[in-house]
């Protein structure tokens, strides 16, 4: 894809429901896009990263968004907040990342007609694939008014796999026509640089993921387990905040009991994270659903062999025997026996991180999804 030109470059607005996860997940996108002279504004909830989005010359809304559905008063604030934000800024795009910033558009989506919307799914989430009654309670629910919002003219759904496309083209949630896969959010493979594997220390196994059930958490601890009843000397370690907000949160109490047992390490949230892939000899992520998971492609761009379930999303980054090893879901049997076989076979790691930057290189990159990002900014206001 040829390189966009600067001089027909949008205003753009993001609403996401917290600073962190922008600058994790989306500020590489937002310094390109600046870079071919978007002016990029922010509508979050702030905690650290507000002065560093000042100095790069984003414009800081903050909004009171809650990331669950149990404080309805919160979020009508930011259903008003988030109005507010677009009446001041007026962009040409609004860019909703997620569930909640997307049911919160309501109000916007309607006042505002005029002015396009892009709804981001990036991943069903904890609604999608928990089994729980209420949940699916909430699932129809939350169903029902994305049917209403995001039917409206002004309003594209983009989507990082085929998948979760054709899971909402199933359930009749927004217009066939109006909704465009781009895979992921890109990286920075300069940040994420590629480093040979430490074969002289004992072998490290990583999973860094939030902290819930969804991610495969439980079956990495039971591989952990069995990797070590075999008598391999390995270390497993979990990199991630908790989650408390999200009901499938797995308690404080339960990472120090396995902690405690020996099983696991557990290094919290980490800002260094080109550092942990270094440090790694194996990336591993069993989740049960994914978009189009941004830990396996840093892992890949590092040079990482990767471990993850056969899913959509997964298996758009990790190639069986090409980078990685693709493992059943929820199967704590099938992790541990691609841990073994994978580090008995030094020469294979090496093989598998090799292939894995080249992939990124060619289909992941920030400039390439960015291009591809700002392709479909112009083509929503054409």
């Amino acid at each position: 894809m040829n390189s966009p030109t600067p001089g027909d470059s949008p205003s753009v607005l993001f609403a996401v429901t917290e600073d962190w996860y922008f600058w994790s997940h989306r500020q590489p996108l937002a310094a390109y896009l600046q870079r071919q002279g978007c002016k990029i504004s922010l509508a979050t909830r702030f905690n650290k990263h507000e002065r560093d989005c000042t100095q790069m010359g984003i414009a800081a809304f903050a909004i009171s968004f809650e990331r669950s559905l149990r404080h309805p008063f919160r979020d009508l604030a930011a259903l008003i907040g988030l109005y507010r934000a677009i009446r001041s800024v007026r962009p040409d795009i609004v860019h909703l990342v997620s569930h909640k910033p997307i049911l919160l558009s309501a109000l916007s989506l309607f006042a505002c007609s005029q002015t396009k919307f892009i709804a981001a799914f990036t991943g069903m989430g904890y609604l999608f694939t928990s089994s729980d009654n209420k949940a699916r309670w909430f699932q129809r629910l939350v169903v029902f008014a994305l049917r209403i919002i995001l039917r409206r003219p002004n309003v594209t759904i983009l989507v990082q796999n085929d998948e979760d496309r054709r899971l909402l083209t199933d359930e009749r949630i927004g217009r066939a026509e109006r909704t465009v896969i781009i895979s992921g959010v890109g990286v920075d493979t300069d940040v994420f640089d590629y480093s040979e594997i430490d074969f002289s220390s004992n072998p490290i196994v990583v999973l860094p993921a939030r902290l819930i059930r969804d991610k495969g958490i439980e079956e990495f601890i039971a591989a952990a387990r069995e990797v070590r009843r075999l008598g391999m000397d390995c270390r497993f370690v979990l990199v991630g905040a908790e989650d408390p907000d999200n009901p499938a949160a797995i308690a404080a109490a339960q990472i120090d009991s396995w902690v405690r047992e020996g099983v696991v390490e557990w290094w919290g949230h980490r800002d260094n994270m080109p550092e942990v892939y270094r440090a790694a000899h194996i990336v591993c992520l069993p989740s049960y659903r994914e978009g189009l998971p941004k830990v396996l492609l840093e892992a890949a761009a590092c040079g990482r062999p990767i471990i993850a379930s056969d899913i959509s999303g997964c298996r758009e980054i990790c190639h069986h025997g090409i980078n990685g090893t693709l493992i059943k879901v929820r199967n704590s049997k099938s992790l541990a026996a691609a841990v073994v076989e994978l580090l008995h076979q030094p020469d294979r790691q090496k093989q598998f991180g090799m292939a894995g930057r080249k992939l990124v290189k060619k289909n992941f990159s920030v400039e390439k999804i960015g291009a591809e990002t700002l392709q479909l900014y112009r083509s929503v206001l054409d």
